[in-house]
């Protein structure tokens, strides 16, 4: 399935992208799309639904974050080794785990805000894990049981807040609002045949500047469920971005590249849609 929440913001619906891609309401059958209506038991129950027995939604709403509530956004740094490279960064023996604010979420269509005398804002498309199951210290093996699905993350990052400014608390620099586009969907894993084989990519202003795959995660999906399991419970709703291949903007030779208003973002990975922000100053 691909999940969805359609709707003005703060006033998003339930929805599903049917296989003609157009979108069918949810507000029937669950009253969101949140940790309860990611269990296990619940997305069995929708998958087992005939998408036209569901009201069609006419026209074209905007598009929010596919998850509602989300409890914690849990973030992965150096996770592909090219791009550690490129930042002049060692390769993690372990993963590098950091929290991004939840209030930095919002729709994969909506704008980005570059804060106020920000002169690095740069892009990380990043694939994310959306957890359906409470999971607290489980075994690598059994760590997809906790799953429910996939999403494209833009890890959008101030780097000055990220590496001087904030005082290298990352968490500083990537919490901005507006910082963590999600969505369009939430594919549910039963779709996606092999999280690790995905490829993901980035344009600013119409050029390609990240061209990458899951394949060369350092980590993988289950290592990082696992290994975050084990420093804290992760709850239904939470997301997990899981690091991005070379090419953002502080990695550019010979000089970094940044954003700056009027610049747009089309970000996008296989089989899990396509983003695009257009990027203003902050108010």
């Amino acid at each position: 399935m691909r999940l969805l929440r359609y709707g003005p913001k703060g006033a998003e619906k339930p929805g599903l992208l049917d296989s003609q891609g157009r979108v069918r309401d949810l507000s029937r059958e669950i009253p969101d799309i949140d940790g309860a209506a990611l269990a296990p038991e619940s997305l069995a129950r929708l998958a087992a639904m005939d998408p036209a027995s569901l009201p069609l939604v006419e026209g074209s709403p905007r598009i929010g974050a596919p998850v509602a509530n989300v409890p914690n956004l849990v973030c992965i740094g150096l996770n592909y080794a090219d791009h550690a490279r490129e930042t002049n960064s060692p390769i993690p023996e372990v993963p590098i785990v950091f929290m991004k604010h939840t209030g930095s979420i919002i729709g994969p269509n909506d704008q980005v805000k570059i804060p106020r005398g920000s002169a690095k804002t740069d892009w990380e498309v990043e694939l994310g894990i959306v957890i359906g199951s409470t999971a607290s210290c489980v075994e690598e093996a059994h760590a997809l049981d906790c799953v429910a699905g996939y999403c494209i993350v833009n890890d959008v990052s101030e780097r000055d807040h990220q590496r001087n400014g904030g005082g290298g608390q990352w968490i500083k620099g990537k919490s901005h609002p507006t910082f963590a586009p999600v969505g369009p969907w939430l594919v549910t894993k039963d779709e996606v045949s092999d999280p690790q084989n995905l490829s993901l990519w980035l344009e600013v202003d119409g050029q390609r500047r990240q061209d990458g795959s899951t394949r060369t995660m350092i980590f993988g999906v289950k290592q990082l469920v696992a290994d975050v399991s084990r420093y804290m419970t992760l709850l239904p709703g939470d997301i997990i971005s899981t690091g991005t291949p070379p090419g953002v903007g502080m990695g550019h030779k010979p000089e970094p590249i940044f954003l700056k208003p009027g610049s747009v973002m089309r970000v996008g990975i296989e089989g899990l849609g396509e983003q695009r922000q257009q990027v203003i100053a902050f108010d």
